[in-house]
């Protein structure tokens, strides 16, 4: 079995005075400050992490570019794995964000309107550069085109776009089938109703993706602690757990999640 990854994640955000600043939220509002960019990248790569995502989160929904001068700050204090999203439309601002010192792309909004990006950026960077974010939120009602049973109810999981402002209609199975297609490196699976709860992930909807495609799945939203992260992995089948709450409150750390899991014999690196 493949080694499961342990990824911390920032959310950033310009604050009042135009400084990048990081920010933590619940179903992707009522966000609060929690920190430096920077700071926490270092953080993160001495801790032990085995990558490190930095999400622009009103990027996209602004209408701007992602903030690179930040990212070139983060890739300066992070030599672990980096993943950069927000904001990025076309194949020159995957260019540019990799040129700032990302070693990966995240693309939600570009890739939902313009599917073919993820197959310019492939070719052009590498299938391992290209990871395409799935903001999804449960739906109640029969507009999908693939349902599963959560809690006696039938639902389907909708594409979001915009930092999760808006609705597409796009089934996440037959997107992530779809961008898989076009050649993604990767699939980061977010839960807006899991999102900041700590209730542990979006099981149904992490087991829908991984059990459609082939290309490794990022478990992320709802990680309450290293028991998460296990049923994530065992059950769903993901690859990767991403958190966030935990580890910027300093819940637990990188290192007690990892050991938990090695303690039930989940292959970490250590």
């Amino acid at each position: 079995m493949l080694t499961k990854r342990i990824i911390p994640c920032i959310d950033v955000d310009l604050d009042e005075d135009g400084n990048a600043a990081v920010y933590t939220g619940v179903n992707f509002e009522n966000l609060q400050y929690t920190g430096d960019p920077v700071e926490l990248a270092k953080k993160y790569n001495e801790a032990g992490a085995d990558e490190f995502v930095f999400l622009d989160i009103t990027a996209s929904a602004d209408g701007r570019e992602t903030m690179l001068s930040v990212v070139e700050q983060v890739a300066d204090e992070c030599f672990i794995p980096l993943t950069v999203g927000g904001g990025i439309r076309t194949r020159e601002d995957i260019k540019e964000t990799l040129r700032a010192g990302a070693d990966k792309v995240s693309i939600t909004t570009g890739a939902l309107e313009r599917p073919e990006l993820i197959t310019e950026g492939a070719a052009a960077f590498g299938s391992q550069c290209i990871v395409i974010s799935v903001d999804a939120r449960r739906r109640y009602d029969e507009a999908g085109e693939h349902f599963v049973e959560v809690d006696g109810e039938s639902c389907w999981f909708e594409c979001t776009k915009k930092g999760g402002r808006e609705g597409t209609g796009v089934d996440v199975v037959e997107w992530s089938r779809e961008a898989e297609e076009h050649g993604a490196g990767e699939l980061f699976v977010n839960s807006i109703d899991a999102d900041g709860t700590k209730d542990g992930y979006d099981i149904p909807l992490t087991s829908a993706v991984c059990d459609t495609v082939s290309t490794p799945v990022i478990a992320s939203s709802g990680c309450g602690g290293p028991e998460d992260a296990y049923e994530v992995f065992t059950e769903a089948g993901a690859d990767a757990a991403l958190a966030a709450s935990i580890f910027h409150f300093g819940e637990y750390t990188i290192d007690e999640v990892k050991a938990y899991l090695d303690d039930r014999d989940v292959p970490v690196r250590r």
